[in-house]
């Protein structure tokens, strides 16, 4: 039986990654809304839970509350955040709104003899992300750490094996959060280390097979990693009940048509049926500039031409995508209300409510680094694994401002000449995604003897180890002069090209 500790959701934008951290350390978790009813959670499995941090204040009304099941139960408990200001209001102790509002970097002394922080330094970088904080403990509590700012930065409560920190372990900012992580999933909770991406693949294959039984699936590929797994999964779970479709928006990559159609079609001998709808997207977006527009035509736009082709094969009732947990994060999907939208993906929020098919969704709770594991456990090819991500909506989402025919050609040649010089100097693998954006605005510039008036290309190139937070790639000087000289004299419409230097946050990663 495996054993997990899951994550109730009180709506925190990082919550997810609390349960990719504890995947990292090998128990299996999955996030859980705070609210779900009690028969939904396997008590059999639990070995402890999370509570994760929220936007709201636990004072407030209509704010989220306590689970009557979570008070009852006797597996340990840790809260974060709002998760700790939680559990201390509702077993009496005191929450108000802080003088002095903590964000970002925050130095704490801990109590390092105590085993949720045992090992690790006394004083500690955190990162904070809050603007109440605990005035007095519930009974039966004590403090673990503090700072000026927050006198009980961390409690634990022994007897009753409930812990809170008031800082996020779950980010790259907190140095020591994964050990403090590791130390309440494995010391305190006493959880085995046993899950890995061999057993989501086991594990997934029997939910596909239960969610579809003898149906039949459309599968939507994109090319990407993510639809790839996806649609590699559902083959081993349904075989030739399974057909891809592929369809061309004119919105792709440079000859990423032909790339998708080889290797599955040729080469995986999976079923697939290519469409080229370019036509009926462009005309779709035609003078559209609006980013949350272009998202949600783009996605009705594919729904519609799956179900044209589902249409065409009998029994076919369910659409399959390689949704993301990053995306159900960003778009506020409807099993995940407690967060703030980001902005839609058009594979979540962007599907119409009036859709015929049943989604099957085999990695929508897995973060990228996830995905790719299953894949290399399937036998994806190395080089598709580590394929950097591609938006659903293509170059839509990176031609800012009005899309046409002619701007997605300029920007594929520019994208195409940025990302084979990042593989040329060996970069491509040093940087988690890279690609050029086509801006809305137009530059002075000198070409031989005359004046130009032309396209502006941003390039953007981050690193990250989970695409919830992003560094940007410090490429070489002498790279990009080069990329940007390729691009000026090989790319027609382009005199001016920019080099992105924002981090996530507080820019996204992609543009719109």
């Amino acid at each position: 039986m495996t054993q997990m500790i899951p994550v109730l959701d009180f709506g925190s934008q990082t919550a997810q990654l609390i349960v990719r951290r504890l995947r990292e350390i090998g128990v299996y978790s999955e996030l859980i809304p705070h609210d779900a009813p009690a028969h939904t959670i396997a008590h059999d499995q639990l070995a402890g839970i999370v509570l994760s941090g929220g936007p709201a204040s636990v004072y407030d009304d209509g704010a989220p509350q306590m689970p009557e099941w979570v008070l009852q139960s006797s597996v340990p408990v840790l809260g974060i955040c709002y998760g700790m200001q939680l559990q201390s209001y509702a077993l009496g102790g005191r929450v108000v709104r802080a003088a002095q509002r903590e964000y970002g970097n925050a130095s704490i002394t801990a109590t390092c003899t105590h085993p949720l922080f045992a090992g690790l330094e006394t004083t500690q970088q955190v990162w904070m992300s809050h603007g109440d904080h605990i005035e007095s403990l519930p009974n039966g509590f004590t403090p673990l750490a503090s700072n000026p700012s927050t006198p009980f930065a961390a409690m634990a409560n022994d007897a009753k094996r409930w812990y809170g920190i008031q800082f996020h372990p779950e980010v790259v900012h907190t140095p020591h959060g994964r050990d403090i992580l590791r130390h309440f999933a494995l010391t305190i909770c006493g959880a085995t280390p046993s899950w890995q991406a061999s057993s989501f693949v086991a594990e997934a294959v029997e939910r596909i097979k239960a969610q579809v039984g003898t149906g039949k699936v459309i599968c939507g590929l994109s090319g990407g990693v993510d639809s790839a797994v996806a649609a590699l999964l559902i083959h081993k779970a349904i075989g030739d009940n399974l057909t891809c479709v592929f369809v061309d928006n004119g919105l792709l990559r440079l000859n990423e048509a032909e790339q998708v159609i080889h290797t599955f079609r040729d080469s995986m001998g999976i079923k697939l049926i290519a469409v080229d709808a370019s036509d009926e997207f462009l005309g779709a977006l035609a003078g559209v500039s609006d980013p949350e527009r272009k998202r949600k035509i783009i996605g009705e736009k594919f729904v519609r031409v799956f179900e044209r082709e589902a249409n065409k094969i009998d029994g076919a009732t369910f659409l399959a995508q390689g949704t993301l947990y990053p995306d159900v994060i960003e778009s506020k999907a409807p099993d995940r209300q407690k967060g703030v939208t980001i902005k839609t993906h058009h594979n979540v929020g962007g599907l119409p409510d009036d859709m015929t098919l049943t989604l099957v969704e085999p990695l929508r709770y897995l973060f990228k680094d996830e995905v790719r594991a299953a894949g290399i456990e399937l036998g994806l090819a190395e080089d598709w694994v580590w394929r950097h991500p591609f938006p659903g909506p293509g170059l839509a989402v990176r031609i800012l401002g009005p899309i046409t025919r002619e701007r997605a050609d300029i920007l594929r040649l520019a994208d195409n000449i940025f990302i084979s010089e990042l593989r040329t100097a060996g970069l491509y693998r040093q940087t988690q995604q890279a690609f050029a954006v086509l801006l809305p605005v137009q530059s002075v510039g000198v070409m031989g003897d005359g004046r130009t008036y032309a396209d502006v290309i941003a390039l953007r190139a981050i690193t990250t180890e989970d695409f919830m937070t992003a560094d940007w790639a410090h490429l070489p000087y002498e790279f990009l002069a080069h990329v940007s000289n390729r691009i000026v004299n090989e790319v027609a419409g382009v005199n001016r090209v920019v080099y992105d230097i924002s981090s996530k946050p507080p820019a996204t990663i992609e543009w719109e």
